[in-house]
């Protein structure tokens, strides 16, 4: 079933989990146009109860093979630069507070712009055979979409710096290696096990995956006291659900939950 299409992108739903598939020839290349054809999908997404996972992908040998080129080469000033700078930080930072996991299911090319965009998603899975890197010192910038900051926080900051800064891209092997994707899986392989992950996820209880999400993304912006005291409170709140109930009650009994989402 077909959510809703843009000209660079299409939605798709199969139960419960949503398929976000770039099509923007011949590169996938992360235009403004692009940017809001995903800040638009994302929040049909977000509004959809019915939705409980989403794969992100790309077409072809691309994920997303990097930013305007031509849009960067236009920019004449800082405040010009700022601009363009938060407004994609702005559109990346709606996906990763989406409320439900959102899986990178990286195709093939993901370099500068792209691979912020693959970072914004909650788990990453690379095709065999996958470049991935920040290759903007090479063009006298800097990543602009958040590679700076999500990146060592996913890495390191010795092995973040290494990438920014010497701009050389990684093999899909070498980005598990450093943790920056979870699974490396033959191409053929890679939409089916990304799908088949955001099935698993979506059968479990939506306020269950909220909080979780909650919790992780919350607490590596705090304190470790601060943050286990936000797991404190998640996981009371949890206690009072219908979920909860059901969750606990098919333990005993020795059968599948059948949860409802509240």
């Amino acid at each position: 079933m077909t959510i809703t299409a843009g000209s660079m992108l299409a939605c798709h739903r199969d139960g419960a989990v949503a398929t976000v598939t770039i099509h923007h020839p011949p590169a996938n290349t992360l235009t403004p146009e692009l940017l809001a054809e995903l800040s638009q999908v994302f929040e049909v997404l977000a509004a959809d109860d019915e939705i409980k996972a989403v794969v992100l992908t790309g077409t072809g040998r691309f994920f997303v093979a990097g930013a305007d080129i031509k849009l960067l080469a236009s920019i004449a000033s800082s405040e010009e630069g700022e601009s363009i700078a938060r407004q994609g930080q702005a559109i990346l930072n709606r996906i990763e507070a989406l409320e439900k996991p959102v899986i990178a299911a990286i195709n093939g090319v993901c370099l500068g712009g792209g691979l912020e965009l693959a970072l914004c998603c909650h788990i990453r899975l690379a095709a065999d055979g996958s470049r991935l890197g920040q290759p903007e010192i090479n063009l006298g910038i800097m990543p602009g979409f958040g590679g700076t900051q999500r990146l060592p926080r996913l890495i390191g900051q010795s092995n973040a710096l290494e990438l920014i800064l010497t701009g050389d891209p990684i093999s899909a092997a070498e980005a598990q290696s450093l943790g920056l994707v979870s699974q490396v899986i033959p191409p053929e392989d890679l939409l089916r096990q990304a799908q088949g992950l955001a099935r698993k996820m979506a059968s479990k209880s939506l306020p269950a995956l909220r909080a979780s999400l909650r919790a992780v993304r919350g607490g590596s912006e705090i304190s470790l006291p601060e943050g286990l005291a936000m797991e404190a409170r998640l996981f009371g709140g949890l206690c009072e659900t219908e979920d909860k109930r059901e969750g606990l009650a098919a333990f005993l009994e020795k059968r599948q939950p059948q949860f409802r989402d509240r």
